[in-house]
């Protein structure tokens, strides 16, 4: 029987997996989620409640779409499942840009894991020639919809002002605030 996960489209993963449209980007379905929690006393100051220990995600990007410039308080642990390769870019506190190549090809510079440090600015976009990419992301503590922050295109160019050609990839002018789940079609419990 063929291997299924090298023939499959976009859209048939999206299909089988469930996934639904993201508001950073994509297609998404949260898979984990920890029964236990870890208590805000326990927790660094940047948390403001108690987070679960860890979740995971499925998260698909097909040619043309983007993962908006966005940043979390957790680390977050990139996977590659199917497809070709996942450019990130990450904007970092001291101002440099680094780029994470997110694939099957070690000969080529990707890696079929990284991790994004708490904190950093990043967003995704599929590698030319990638119809599109299908990849894990493990976030500890656990996501939360508190703790994700939507970049605005005019700050981040003020914060990082050799880097506009990266912000205006992947940060849209339009979005100024990120809408909580709670009004939009995403559960809270949605990302990551």
């Amino acid at each position: 029987m063929p291997d299924t996960g090298l023939t499959m489209n976009a859209q048939a993963w999206i299909r089988t997996l469930k996934l639904r449209p993201h508001p950073e980007g994509g297609f998404f379905r949260e898979t984990y989620r920890a029964g236990e929690t870890i208590p805000a006393k326990a927790l660094p100051r940047r948390f403001p409640g108690p987070r679960s220990l860890s979740t995971a995600i499925y998260f698909l990007l097909r040619r043309g779409q983007v993962s908006h410039l966005h940043r979390i308080r957790s680390d977050e642990l990139w996977h590659h499942y199917a497809g070709g390769t996942l450019i990130i870019h990450c904007l970092l506190p001291d101002g440099r840009h680094t780029v994470l190549k997110l694939g099957k090809h070690p000969d080529r510079g990707e890696q079929p894991q990284v991790m994004v440090p708490a904190g950093v600015w990043f967003g995704a976009i599929p590698a030319p020639r990638t119809s599109f990419a299908l990849v894990g992301c493990t976030v500890a503590p656990g996501f939360d919809f508190a703790d994700f922050e939507m970049g605005n295109t005019d700050t981040l160019k003020q914060d990082f002002p050799k880097h506009q050609a990266v912000i205006d990839l992947l940060c849209p002018k339009t979005v100024t605030k990120q809408a909580s789940p709670e009004k939009s079609t995403v559960r809270a419990t949605a990302r990551h």
